[in-house]
C-alpha cells in the first residue's frame, strides 16, 4: 500500500528516511516519539501516521501541553466530573475518552508538569483514565503519540522530565529534520506556499528570480518551514510585479547569506547524479587506477574492469570503488558550490553520510 503523505512537501533523502521508518511503525500500534525543532511540521508528520495506520477511521485527537496552564490540562486531558472543581457544573469527558479507539497526539510533552507525567504513565501502563473528581477507572483504547521541540535526554537529566516516562514514549523515535538540512525542498516548500498563497489574494502568480532562489536556499531558517510559509505569504502581499526578486527581501535574510554572487547556483534538478553519466558494458577498456584515471562524464563513457585488468595495472576492489566515489564526490561537491547539502543531495546519501567520507579522505590524505 502506497504511504499517505498528503500536506507534507519534499523529496530530500532526509525526509525519504522519515517516511521510510513512518511506513513500518505506522501499521502498527506502538507509540512514537516525535523529535524535532519549532516549526518543522511535526503534527502533519504525526497526522500522516495516523492516516496510514489501522485506526485511520477513528479520531484524531491533538492536545497542546504547552499551550493549556497545568492546573486546567489535567481537566482536559481525563475529563472531571460534576462538582469537582468551581464552574464544573456538569461532568466533561476529556481527550483521552474523545480519542477511544483512534490516536491520541500529546503535542510539546516537554512541557507537562511532572505530577501529570505519572498519570500518562499509567495511561501508558494500564490503558486506563480516571476523571478529575471521579471515583473509578475508564479502560481507553488509543495510540499515544508524543512530540516536543526539547532534548528530553537533557530533560530527564535535569529532573525536569521522568525517566520512565521518556523510555515508555521513545519505543519508536522519529525525528523530523530542520529545513535547512533538507537541500531543495526548501524551493519546492517555497514555490508551494507562494502559489497557494497567490490564488487564495486573487493575483497573478508570482515566481522567484534565479538570485532569489539562490538566497532563500543558502538562508538557514531557523523558524523551519512555519517561518518560510509566513514569508511567502509576506511576499504574495508586498511583492510588486510577477517576480520576486533579492530587493524583495528582507535586509535580516540578505545579510545572513552575504554576498549573492558568490552564493552557489541553484540546481533545480536534484536527479541522481549516475542518471548523467553514460554506461557502456566494455571489458576491453583498461581499467582506472586512480581518481584521474577514471573518465569524467561525457567523455566516452564508463569503462568495466575486469580481474585480469585489475591485477594487470596492480589495483584492486577496493581502490578502484574508492577512487569511483571520490571522483563523484568532487563532482558533486563541485556541482553544488561547496554546499554540502546539496552535494548530498546529489549524491542521493546523508550529509552526514557525506561529511564522514569526507573527513575519512582529510585523514588519510595526511
Amino acid at each position: 500500500m502506497q504511504l499517505d503523505t498528503s500536506g507534507i512537501i519534499g523529496q530530500s533523502t532526509t525526509l525519504a528516511d522519515v517516511f521510510r521508518i513512518l511506513g513500518k511503525v505506522a501499521p502498527t500500534d506502538s507509540t512514537v516519539l516525535v523529535t524535532g525543532e519549532s516549526g518543522t511540521g511535526k503534527e502533519l508528520l504525526v497526522r500522516a501516521l495516523h492516516a496510514n495506520s489501522s485506526r485511520a477511521g477513528k479520531p484524531f485527537v491533538p492536545i497542546n501541553c504547552g499551550a493549556i496552564p497545568k492546573e486546567l490540562l489535567e481537566s482536559e486531558l481525563f475529563g472531571h466530573e460534576k462538582g469537582a472543581f468551581t464552574h464544573a457544573i456538569r461532568s466533561r469527558p476529556g481527550r483521552f475518552e474523545l480519542a477511544d479507539g483512534g490516536t491520541i497526539f500529546l503535542d510539546e510533552i516537554g512541557e507537562m508538569d511532572l505530577s501529570l507525567q505519572v498519570k500518562i504513565l499509567r495511561v501508558l501502563q494500564e490503558k486506563e483514565i480516571e476523571r478529575v473528581g471521579g471515583s473509578g477507572c475508564k479502560k481507553v483504547d488509543v495510540r499515544i503519540v508524543a512530540a516536543t521541540n526539547r532534548n528530553l535526554e537533557e530533560e530527564v537529566a535535569a529532573g525536569r522530565f521522568r525517566e520512565d516516562l521518556y523510555y515508555r514514549l521513545n519505543v519508536i523515535p522519529l525525528h523530523l529534520p530542520p529545513l535547512r538540512q533538507r537541500g531543495g525542498d526548501v524551493l519546492l516548500l517555497a514555490k508551494h506556499f507562494l502559489g497557494a498563497f497567490c490564488a487564495k489574494k486573487r493575483r497573478a502568480p508570482l515566481t522567484l528570480s534565479t538570485d532569489a532562489s539562490r538566497v532563500l536556499i543558502a538562508y538557514d531558517w531557523p523558524g523551519n518551514v512555519r517561518e518560510l510559509e509566513n514569508f511567502m505569504e509576506r511576499l504574495s502581499i508586498l511583492v510588486d510585479g510577477n517576480t520576486v526578486r533579492p530587493e524583495d527581501l528582507p535586509p535580516k535574510i540578505l545579510e545572513r547569506v552575504g554576498t549573492i554572487e558568490f552564493l552557489p547556483a541553484v540546481k533545480e534538478d536534484l536527479a541522481p547524479l549516475a542518471a548523467a553519466i553514460p554506461v557502456s558494458p566494455s571489458a576491453t577498456a583498461p581499467a582506472p587506477s586512480s581518481p584521474q584515471d577514471i573518465p569524467a562524464p561525457g567523455t566516452g563513457g564508463f569503462a568495466w574492469p575486469t580481474l585480469d585488468l585489475l591485477a594487470e595495472r596492480q589495483t584492486n576492489l577496493k581502490d578502484f570503488l574508492d577512487a569511483v566515489e571520490a571522483r563523484l564526490i568532487d563532482e558533486a561537491m563541485l556541482r553544488a558550490g561547496g554546499v554540502k547539502n546539496q552535494a548530498a543531495e546529489l549524491l542521493g546519501i546523508k550529509r552526514t553520510t557525506l561529511i564522514e567520507k569526507l573527513k575519512k579522505r582529510t585523514v588519510d590524505g595526511m
